[in-house]
């Protein structure tokens, strides 16, 4: 409620980043000053709380290192050496450059490069896509997290939102695959934790004992990349010991014979030697599944961080139509919800506007794009940056630094703070943070809308996104009506407010409420979305079997263009694939680093955001790798060691934290951390070699070595 004595008032707000609880807050502003951020108590999925990330969340619109002017570099690149310029100034030599390399190179040496910094449909992910379609610049496929999943979800059960996350509360037996939900997923983790108070039991698989597994009834701990062979082997069982739901098979599946004749030899026995996991348990796991409804499986983005990682996915995805879990409320399978949501994103993204032959590059091999080495018809001679920080968050990063030190490329970076990419830009734009613009934002966890207000002015001369690509549209010369809506505007045109899951539901509802509950199928309480089948699929049934199936990026990655998709012929079925770097299927490359070494997502930072704040690295802890005391042993390491994590990719240095959280021949060290304030991160070893379907990461295919630094 509004103080008018005080001149106190309160706001809808959205949290922004990249996280699937996209938590609905409540903005306290007086005097045009943010002065506190807390989760809405209202919302059924928030109520009332925020992750460590966000609870000060006010603190970052006021951080001393926040970009107030548009900045021009005067010194070497990466020197962080820049003067302040004016907005014409800035927006005048970023035109002219790109005009030019239009004249006389073409458009398709222009790329733009964005991801899930922010998540606003209109400042967002897809936020600069039509200005940059409508230039005819090189299309950037995004493909950092989940798209691998997205791929192997949509074959085998369409664009369905899967099991509410809020129907978990009814589950009586819960598998978190592959995902920290106390770190990542803190605000489904509290539904988790009911259902376990009310008798669920929770099994976690993570190859390592995260913050998530210690608060598991059971963590089943395979070996990196082997989870494909879990979910076969669970296949091979329940089929053998004729726990099929063989009515809801006939009459809601394709494909059931193919897929028994193939997990024949799928045994327990086969996944143990792969996997590291017991028969026995495998056995037991398989059966306490098949018989305990309703049964959940949430799916992490982890599940795909390895070569096989998608065809994992397809694996664990078929399970809950081979039990029939898709009857019961609170039984089935959660991937992304975001599949139901009324978002247009033709009308975001305008793929209408892309010239035919389009080239397309991918940003998880940016280093190798940049540097030369993959060869395109027309080399990248400029990029604009936004949302993202490759530096840290894309793989093979000494090439990336290396491509960005190049003097012919003219680097444009939209940001909040110099971060590691901004530090090697020709033109910084200061960007506005979450309370300085309206947006909605979408979600990746949960079924409901979520409105932010804009409630103060961006400090400085920072403007939002969208405004930043309305004056670059200008200056371009672009006509078309979408480049002059202001951000309302956009909300009433990216949204299908016809939609039957918005009926009752518009932009003036949200303004007042600040969230939504999509309409259909049903509350946490009744929906059973596959009961009887209707999978968003062409046969409307689960497909084990997918014949002619070709490999794709799902198109909000890649700017809704359909053109150069992957293309290569998939396996009709599931199965395990085996890593590429481990030593079972690398064993020359594992006598030189004989570790594998998994990146999570670290629990005090969200990607790169908030590395840079102190309290949050004080939170977090200084850069660190998990390392099991017989390896830490073997190589004279001790608690606390200096040590260096290297391969033929790159190193990074951190401090040896000595556990049992992992196992022997297995280390882990968290995503995030910036360079300019370490030596090296994680990613200056991660591969950019894609993994089996949608162009997915390798981030836990990897092998190093660690040695004392």
């Amino acid at each position: 409620m509004d103080d008018s004595s005080k001149n106190v008032k309160t706001f809808h707000g959205g949290c922004p980043h990249d996280c699937p609880d996209t938590c609905s807050m409540v903005y306290t502003v007086e005097d045009n000053k943010l002065i506190s951020v807390t989760g809405n108590k209202e919302h059924p999925m928030t109520r009332g709380g925020l992750c460590v990330k966000l609870k000060d969340y006010e603190k970052r619109h006021y951080h001393p290192d926040r970009l107030l002017y548009p900045l021009k570099r005067t010194g070497p690149k990466g020197s962080k050496q820049f003067k302040r310029i004016s907005w014409d100034e800035a927006l005048d030599e970023i035109t002219s450059k790109w005009k030019a390399i239009i004249a006389s190179d073409g458009p398709h040496a222009i790329m733009p490069n964005s991801y899930l910094g922010n998540q606003g449909l209109v400042h967002g992910l897809n936020g600069g896509d039509a200005f940059f379609n409508r230039m005819g610049a090189t299309v950037c496929e995004r493909t950092f997290c989940g798209e691998g999943s997205c791929t192997a979800w949509l074959l085998t059960v369409g664009p369905t939102a899967g099991v509410d996350p809020e129907s978990f509360i009814h589950s009586k037996y819960i598998v978190i695959w592959a995902c920290n939900s106390v770190s990542t997923n803190l605000h489904h983790w509290h539904t988790i934790r009911e259902a376990q108070k009310k008798g669920a039991k929770v099994v976690v698989i993570d190859s390592y004992a995260s913050r998530t597994a210690k608060e598991a009834d059971w963590h089943i701990a395979p070996k990196p990349g082997t989870d494909g062979a879990l979910a076969m082997a669970m296949m091979n069982v329940i089929i053998t010991e004729g726990l099929v739901d063989q009515d809801y098979v006939d009459n809601y599946t394709v494909g059931y014979a193919e897929l028994a004749e193939r997990a024949k030899t799928r045994t327990p026995e086969w996944a143990a030697e792969i996997s590291g996991i017991p028969a026995a348990d495998i056995r037991k796991f398989a059966r306490e599944y098949a018989t305990t409804p309703p049964a959940a499986i949430r799916l992490g983005v982890a599940l795909e961080r390895s070569y096989g990682g998608s065809q994992a996915i397809r694996a664990v995805t078929s399970l809950p139509a081979l039990i029939g879990a898709w009857r019961h409320v609170g039984g089935g399978a959660l991937q992304f919800p975001v599949w139901e949501h009324p978002y247009k994103f033709d009308v975001i993204c305008r793929p209408d506007l892309i010239p035919e032959g389009t080239p397309v590059v991918n940003n998880l091999q940016l280093g190798r794009v940049l540097t030369g080495e993959t060869k395109l018809e027309t080399p990248i001679k400029s990029m604009m940056v936004w949302n993202t920080n490759p530096i840290t968050q894309a793989p093979e990063t000494d090439k990336i630094i290396k491509g960005l030190e190049r003097e012919d490329l003219f680097l444009v970076v939209a940001e909040h703070f110099i971060s590691d990419t901004a530090a090697y830009a020709d033109i910084v734009l200061p960007a506005a943070m979450g309370a300085e613009m309206e947006d909605m934002v979408l979600s990746w966890g949960h079924l409901y809308l979520t409105y932010n207000a804009k409630c103060i002015d961006p400090p400085g001369e920072a403007l939002p996104n969208n405004e930043i690509f309305r004056q670059l549209a200008k200056r371009m010369g672009y006509e078309d009506d979408n480049f002059k809506w202001n951000d309302s505007e956009c909300l009433e045109h990216y949204v299908d407010w016809s939609s039957p899951t918005c009926e009752g539901i518009d932009l003036a509802y949200m303004r007042e409420h600040g969230f939504a509950r999509l309409k259909a199928f049903g509350d946490k309480d009744v929906r059973a979305r596959h009961a009887k089948g209707e999978f968003p699929t062409p046969t409307g049934k689960c497909h084990f079997l997918v014949e002619g199936a070709k490999n794709f990026v799902a198109g909000p990655f890649r700017q809704m263009y359909d053109g150069f998709q992957p293309s290569e012929a998939l396996d009709a079925l599931p199965d395990y694939v085996p890593s590429r770097e481990t030593p079972a299927t690398n064993p020359e490359l594992a006598a030189k680093y004989p570790l594998n070494i998994i990146s999570p997502k670290s629990h005090g930072f969200l990607n790169s955001c908030y590395a840079n704040v102190a309290e949050k690295i004080k939170g977090q802890g200084e850069q660190f790798v998990l390392i099991h005391q017989a390896d830490a042993k073997a190589r004279g390491i001790e608690e606390g060691s200096v040590v260096r994590v290297f391969n033929d990719r790159g190193a990074f240095e951190c401090v040896a934290r000595i556990s049992d959280d992992v196992n022997s021949g297995i280390v882990v060290a968290t995503l995030g951390y910036w360079r300019q304030l370490n030596n090296g991160t994680v990613n200056c070893i991660s591969s950019a070699e894609f993994g089996d379907m949608g162009h997915s990461t390798t981030f836990s295919d990897n092998l190093v070595e660690v040695s004392l630094a």
